[in-house]
């Protein structure tokens, strides 16, 4: 495996009742976390009023919608090495299934951190997780 110098978080999106706090506080733990390891990190998340997007936490932000436009357009530019979708709730999920799907993350070699696509898939199905 490749060592990773840049990964692209993505975050939970706008504020819902109920869950907010827990990915937003999830989000800020691995941006700490990769900067003590000398890992570059990129947050892209909508919402300004988190504290993973403070400067002082993220290295890179994007206030941007969080979607496939959004992520290419941020690879573009940043070149990411990995993605961490596991702490930016369900929506990070869904977006990290899309960009699996349409071969995003393949083409342009960048590995899913945490938990693998194809567990994030069968848990969406629960009729497939409960028989596993």
């Amino acid at each position: 495996m490749k060592k990773i110098k840049k990964v692209l978080i993505l975050g939970s999106g706008p504020i819902v009742i109920g869950q907010a706090a827990e990915f937003d506080y999830s989000g800020t733990q691995a941006c700490i976390a990769l900067r003590e390891e000398g890992i570059i990190s990129i947050i892209l998340n909508p919402n300004p009023a988190t504290i993973q997007t403070d400067k002082e936490v993220a290295d890179k932000i994007y206030l941007l919608p969080l979607t496939v436009d959004s992520v290419l357009k941020i690879i573009n530019i940043e070149k990411p090495d990995g993605l961490i979708a596991t702490v930016g709730g369900q929506t990070a999920l869904n977006l990290a299934i899309q960009l699996s799907q349409k071969g995003i993350l393949e083409k342009n070699n960048i590995a899913i951190l945490g938990t693998d696509i194809a567990s994030i898939t069968l848990g969406e199905d629960r009729s497939k997780f409960v028989t596993k």
